[in-house]
């Protein structure tokens, strides 16, 4: 049986006019976009219908669309944007009121955060809560980087911001993290964020 196509080599199918190579990407990535779309607070159906209108529009604008490095990086990027358009043309809440903690709830397990002493539950209501403490440009910096494993030049792109600002984003709300936990839970977060202490 032939190994699974990289996600390059379907970009370049697609772009060539392959419709299942599109299809196949939309595959791979639709849960993936539908959790990110989530954390806009929109409706699912909205999240779904942005979905559905962004590879609609990468087929019809296939001879136009460029390479990529990430597949994942520019399908995050075109979502947050279709959603932003949809968001401002229903004259919605702004950016700043959106969630970026509520990936925690249902994404981590017992065997990722490598809990001991503290059930899984209380620690992600700890994490949870301070979280919310931080501005949501630093917590969609903090999602797009722990959780979507994106880089800092990819997240810059996405939120279409330069390249310090993420880095200070980022290093701004891992600083407030750090003061604000206790030693057990902050060495737990750092394991689930994939930090490597210095």
């Amino acid at each position: 049986m032939a190994a699974q196509l990289t996600d390059h080599t379907l970009w370049i199918s697609y772009r060539q006019g392959d419709k299942q190579a599109l299809g196949k990407l939309a595959e791979r990535y639709y849960r993936v976009l539908r959790h990110y779309g989530l954390k806009f607070m929109v409706d699912g159906a909205i999240v779904e219908d942005c979905i559905q209108e962004l590879f609609l529009q990468l087929w019809q604008n296939r001879s136009r669309i460029n390479d990529t490095d990430s597949v994942k990086h520019y399908l995050l990027k075109s979502l947050r944007h279709h959603i932003l358009q949809n968001l401002r043309a229903q004259k919605k809440q702004p950016v700043q009121d959106i969630d970026w903690t509520g990936f925690l709830a249902e994404d981590i397990s017992a065997e990722t955060l490598l809990i001991q002493q503290e059930s899984l539950n209380s620690l992600t209501a700890t994490i949870k809560a301070q979280l919310a403490t931080l501005p949501a440009r630093e917590r969609e910096a903090l999602y797009l980087r722990y959780y979507e494993n994106l880089s800092i030049p990819e997240i810059a792109e996405v939120m279409n911001v330069n390249r310090q600002s993420v880095s200070n984003s980022l290093q701004k709300a891992l600083n407030k993290l750090r003061t604000k936990w206790l030693s057990p839970v902050f060495v737990s977060a750092y394991v689930f964020f994939g930090i490597i202490l210095a």
